[in-house]
């Protein structure tokens, strides 16, 4: 139909993706003007107004806040949709609010060739964001798209090429560093759980073809050869540990720098 063409060229006037300006946050005047304000107008040509907030884990505590009067009392025609990959991040009276729906995901090899057909990248960067994407094609075009994400990726890398040798110092400038991917963090323990989980699979069966990192299989295989199965499953451990940390409110900064020291002594 018409308004399913629309939709699609994304010009349909209905459907509204909010936007932000900020890259790792969505404040409270992003959701006064794109969905209070205007959800005050009624839809142009549709029974329904829906506003879209993808990365919704991006709402600061202030920005959900000023959501819920929205969310609890909308006009009948009033829809708002979260999507996010951390329903744990939103406050108990958003969640409350909200119906929860949880989405299959899509085969890697489907969001593969999705991004093979639609981004002129190459093929490893294709795999590479579909096995990090797992099943979700919204985070797949992210990634492809997203410069903050090479740069998370790229100093992701700068850790595990330089745990073993940081001294201590240095160590704490990584941390520093590493702070500024405090509201993307589970990108950041994702990539180094990936990266440790290709270095145990090669340990385990000497075959790249399963890595997702092959653009670095010298390196894979360097420190498959050196690291014991111990130490590499402690690394792994560790990455599980921050995240429980982190959600039971440790410290930001001490946790980084636990996992980064449990890296060098594995290593």
């Amino acid at each position: 139909c018409h308004s399913c063409i629309q939709a699609d060229s994304g010009n349909q006037p209905d459907i509204i993706w909010v936007k932000h300006e900020k890259p790792t946050s969505i404040g409270v005047d992003d959701v006064r003007d794109q969905i209070i304000s205007d959800m005050q107008i009624k839809p142009y040509s549709s029974r329904y107004k829906i506003y879209i907030i993808d990365e919704a884990e991006k709402l600061t505590v202030a920005a959900q806040n000023a959501l819920l009067k929205t969310i609890e009392e909308p006009p009948v025609y009033g829809i708002v949709i979260f999507l996010t990959t951390n329903a744990d991040i939103f406050l108990q009276t958003i969640l409350s609010r909200c119906v929860m729906l949880d989405l299959r995901p899509i085969k890697d090899s489907v969001v593969e060739e999705y991004l093979k057909s639609n981004y002129d990248i190459s093929e490893y960067e294709c795999r590479f964001a579909a096995n990090f994407a797992q099943g979700k094609i919204g985070r797949a075009k992210t990634i492809v798209e997203s410069t903050e994400f090479a740069h998370l990726k790229q100093d992701v890398m700068h850790v595990i090429k330089n745990a073993k040798e940081m001294s201590s110092a240095e160590i704490m400038s990584v941390v520093k560093d590493i702070t500024n991917y405090k509201l993307t963090i589970d990108d950041y323990l994702d990539l180094m759980a990936m990266w440790f989980r290709d270095v145990l699979l090669f340990k385990s069966t000497n075959d790249t073809n399963y890595l997702i990192f092959s653009d670095e299989i010298s390196l894979i295989k360097s420190q498959a050869q050196i690291m014991s199965y111990e130490g590499i499953q402690d690394i792994l451990n560790s990455i599980d540990k921050v995240r429980i940390r982190l959600k039971a409110n440790v410290n930001f900064d001490l946790c980084i720098e636990l996992l980064i020291m449990a890296m060098k002594e594995a290593m």
